[in-house]
């Protein structure tokens, strides 16, 4: 099995996302995977033109020359995608989207009649055929990934790719700092980990897996407190520098 990760992230390997996808494709792995991981802020990705070159004149091949040129092939030849991206606002990161809308060349022109709707088959010689979601927000509750897990299932269906499934990390801020205190967490990476090998073993994560990389740190008051509390001392050390 072959698997591209994009992590989204502007803080890259340092962010709250990186704490949940790193051990998940350490998992994906050691269940015998071949995994590479991007971060969408080195990569030179232009925003999709809707020029649609890439199907009436040059079949397969976006006309604009960035980082896609080597990437499409790539993501052409993977069995999996593994979308990683933090919840600012509501959806992907800026980072994201200009990717994923770049994968036009990836279907064909023509349309067909798929479940009731009309859709775009893939092209010839597109392997993939899983796409994982890796999120993490700041927020407290776990609706705040709803359109975004919208959104990401309506784009595997009209890529014809099974959406395999989600681990999603709310307070994704006190995990990290529960880590750094040494409070004992560590079930909630392993299971990131243990969802890769079960992606690459099984085909599918098990909800049980996916249920305790979301499972509740504190309660809601706990949480809002000690948020506000950060933020305020946060403040009063700007105060202080200044």
């Amino acid at each position: 099995m072959k698997a591209l990760a994009f992590n989204s992230s502007p803080m890259m390997g340092r962010g709250n996302t990186a704490l949940i996808l790193n051990p998940f494709l350490d998992g994906m792995k050691e269940a015998g995977a071949e995994v590479e991981l991007f971060y969408n802020k080195k990569l030179k990705v232009k925003p999709c033109q809707a020029c649609y070159n890439c199907w009436l004149k040059t079949p397969g091949v976006c006309s604009q020359k960035d980082d896609m040129q080597w990437l499409l092939p790539m993501m052409r030849q993977a069995d999996v995608w593994v979308l990683a991206t933090p919840v600012y606002l509501d959806g992907v990161t800026a980072l994201m989207k200009p990717l994923m809308e770049r994968t036009v060349p990836l279907a064909k022109p023509f349309l067909e009649l798929r479940d009731g709707r009309a859709r775009h088959p893939p092209a010839e010689g597109v392997n993939v055929s899983r796409i994982v979601l890796v999120s993490t927000c700041g927020y407290w509750e776990m609706e705040n990934f709803d359109p975004l897990l919208a959104h990401i299932k309506a784009f595997s269906q009209n890529a014809s790719v099974e959406f395999a499934g989600a681990l999603l990390r709310p307070h994704a801020s006190k995990l990290r700092l529960l880590m750094e205190q040494g409070s004992p967490v560590n079930d909630i990476t392993e299971a990131a980990r243990e969802a890769g090998r079960q992606l690459v073993r099984d085909g599918q994560m098990s909800p049980e897996t996916l249920s305790t990389i979301s499972r509740e740190l504190m309660s809601l008051q706990e949480f809002i407190r000690s948020s506000n509390e950060s933020k305020q001392r946060a403040l009063a050390q700007r105060m202080e520098g200044k």
